[in-house]
């Protein structure tokens, strides 16, 4: 496999064709990062698989971005559209190994993997279900290679914290009106929390993908 990753798998009898979210971790996190959403989403019946990223920031830690920077810590040229190739491979790979659902599959994105989230989905709207973008911002490159024709049919969920010190609650509005401005219409919510996936956010973002997943809802007492 071309990225080192992590999986939750919901078990089962069947062909083993499951609902499937490819989650991005964000800037200094890893692939076991986002993984513990995983039985808290649809009741853990989704495959979640977390790829991880290719440079380690420090030596010795477990921290990992996807970009690479040039000694002035500016990032390299293409390097966003490198990463962005990169990770599509990966997709397409591990759907086939895994035997991915394609017709169920959906992208989740934290801060910095947001917004390669962002730019994989409005590319290929067709291929995706939908995306979910935490707590990130729509980069000029993923609107520059947007697929505009198709929009209209991709689920976007936005999600960000009111008292976010990382990333400001204003890039997430303005990545709401962007959308917009593209024809896209998200589902926007803000929540009383910082740079982080909270109890709220979580709850929703489970409901969110168990409908754009086409999983019915598990009734209470039943999970």
């Amino acid at each position: 496999m071309t990225l080192v990753h992590a999986m939750w798998h919901p078990g089962g009898d069947g062909d083993g064709r499951h609902p499937t979210v490819f989650a991005l971790h964000g800037h200094g996190a890893h692939a076991q990062d986002l993984l513990g959403l995983a039985p808290f989403l649809a009741a853990g019946r989704l495959r979640l698989i977390c790829p991880e990223a290719e440079f380690v920031l420090q030596p010795g830690m477990l921290g990992y971005t996807w970009f690479d920077r040039e000694p002035d810590g500016s990032r390299a040229p293409r390097e966003f559209e490198r990463v962005a190739s990169l990770v599509a491979g990966f997709i397409d790979e591990a759907s086939e190994r895994y035997h991915v659902d394609r017709a169920r599959t959906a992208l989740l994105g934290f801060s910095q993997g947001g917004g390669l989230a962002y730019r994989l989905a409005l590319a290929q709207p067709s291929r995706f279900a939908g995306v979910a973008a935490l707590s990130t911002w729509l980069p000029d490159e993923a609107v520059e290679v947007a697929d505009r024709a198709r929009l209209a049919g991709l689920s976007v969920l936005v999600q960000h914290g009111t008292a976010d010190p990382l990333v400001a609650v204003d890039r997430g509005r303005q990545s709401r009106d962007r959308l917009r401005e593209l024809g896209v219409e998200p589902e926007y919510h803000e929540y009383a929390m910082q740079h982080q996936i909270g109890a709220e956010s979580l709850r929703d973002l489970s409901a969110w993908l168990e409908r754009v997943l086409g999983l019915a809802p598990i009734p209470p007492g039943k999970s």
